[in-house]
């Protein structure tokens, strides 16, 4: 006799989501300092994950056909840095200008082929939080989990979605997040997920250091001299794949000569984040007088077993105030115009963030000297999602040094799938003619790709490229 009722009560859920989609309060109205404002949709709000946790989205129709263009989630790294920067500073259809204030297109927007998600996780991180601030100390599963019950809230704030096909992408410690949460998805029925995409990213912190001294020598940032010590003193004269971090646990002597080909990558002025580009901002430990603020600037702390930089942190950790003392900010990366931009009342306004909510800032020290890293590799992650017969890129700019090419090559061999086109060029087309974008190597379920002359930041320094090789992806063709 209730099965009536029942009935009744489901059709008016399900046609309250329908009247729902996509939800009138979170549409942007406007987008401050944009000259012509937008044919298509973007939306900006809240999705819930544990506990009192409020993760910001901001959400892009896809220029091209939105109603069955795949719904693809991006994520920054860190830990703790926003995912808003990929946005507005990589593949996002947004420029912000060096005031601050203006609004430029970008003609290489990766929305030009899908419909994106931008999450800003874990809480604390941009303009997501936890009214109770209990919750910014975290760790690798935690945000998995939290970044699905979030996903699932977005799909049903945005039914009419659900049935296209959905992707994971992100970049450097999204190199963790990403396949740590298309693992949980693999075994979530409600989501039609078809695949991931890293890019830059830490997939083993082993390889990815040991990797990065090789791509010292190679780049001439080490001379013969330093590379025949380590080679004996680490390696015992072989080096045909030598664990230099294996070995520096076991020998001091080890362990200076490595410390000190760190140095020249993380704290000799180099970008690390593109060996042959500016360094543009600050490096290391730098404390403002005016605004009483320490701001520590060595992101990869997590990623690397190195000394120094450990002291630092432990020092950071046990004598200050975190929250209010201390910033993470990207080394030799100027992003002020982004922090400016976001940061001004009338874009608070059309993104719907209430006065309560914290400042945007680019990384929280809050949750990036507390995150607790609880994988030094990801292989386990990504053979269950190759073995669910779903699709893998891994991509690398070149002259990358915070999460080289070489670490990412070995960590993917490594995964023992079958080898279906070996290594060769891939192109693109520009006024000057074909070029050669990068490298290209097929193995079943995934695809490892290079972009010649990028840095961490692919789409930033190659952004043609880059949304070539996404849109390849997407569309399941080979880069040629």
């Amino acid at each position: 006799m209730m099965l009536i009722p029942s009935l009744l009560l489901i059709s008016c859920f399900l046609a309250s989501l329908i009247v729902n989609s996509a939800p009138a309060e979170d549409l942007i109205v406007s987008m401050p300092g944009l000259s012509t404002q937008l044919k298509w949709k973007q939306y900006s709000g809240y999705l819930n994950a544990t506990g009192s946790k409020k993760l910001h989205y901001w959400f892009l129709e896809s220029q091209n056909k939105p109603e069955t263009d795949p719904v693809v989630l991006w994520m920054n790294g860190g830990p703790g840095c926003s995912s808003d920067l990929g946005l507005l500073s990589e593949h996002g259809p947004f420029r912000i200008d060096s005031d601050g204030k203006t609004v430029l297109n970008n003609p290489y927007s990766w929305n030009l082929v899908a419909n994106m998600i931008y999450l800003e996780a874990p809480a604390g991180v941009g303009f997501s939080y936890s009214p109770d601030k209990l919750d910014y100390k975290t760790d690798d599963d935690q945000v998995a989990l939290d970044n699905q019950l979030a996903l699932k809230h977005f799909f049903l704030k945005f039914p009419e979605y659900k049935a296209n096909a959905f992707f994971v992408t992100g970049e450097s410690y999204g190199g963790i997040y990403v396949p740590t949460l298309s693992a949980r998805l693999v075994d979530d029925s409600s989501f039609n997920f078809q695949g991931f995409i890293v890019g830059n990213g830490l997939s083993d912190r082993e390889m990815n250091t040991n990797s990065l001294i090789y791509f010292e020598y190679y780049h001439g940032l080490i001379g013969d001299k330093v590379w025949a010590d380590l080679s004996e003193v680490c390696c015992g004269g072989n080096v045909t794949r030598c664990s230099f971090m294996a070995s520096a646990k076991k020998s001091l002597a080890c362990e200076q000569l490595v410390t000190g080909t760190m140095e020249i990558v993380y704290s000799s002025g180099l970008n690390e984040y593109n060996l042959y580009g500016p360094c543009e901002g600050q490096k290391g430990l730098v404390f403002d007088e005016v605004s009483k603020k320490l701001t520590f600037t060595h992101l990869n702390w997590p990623f690397i077993q190195f000394p120094p930089i450990q002291k630092q942190v432990k020092a950071l950790q046990e004598n200050a105030d975190i929250e209010n003392n201390i910033r993470l900010t990207p080394p030799c990366l100027n992003y002020d115009q982004v922090i400016k931009y976001m940061n001004s009342p009338e874009v608070r306004a059309a993104l719907h963030i209430s006065k309560e909510v914290q400042k945007w800032d680019i990384c929280s020290a809050a949750v990036g000297m507390q995150y607790k890293s609880l994988y030094s590799s990801v292989r386990n992650q990504y053979l269950k999602v190759l073995s669910r017969k779903k699709r893998v890129m891994v991509y690398n700019g070149d002259v990358d040094m915070a999460c080289n090419f070489l670490g990412d090559e070995w960590f993917v061999s490594s995964l023992g799938q079958k080898v279906v086109t070996d290594r060769s060029m891939w192109h693109y087309t520009n006024k000057a003619g074909k070029q050669v974008a990068g490298f290209v190597k097929q193995m079943e379920g995934i695809s490892l790709v290079t972009v010649r002359g990028a840095g961490h930041m692919v789409p930033t320094d190659k952004p043609e490229p880059a949304l070539i090789m996404f849109s390849s992806f997407l569309q399941n063709k080979p880069l040629q």
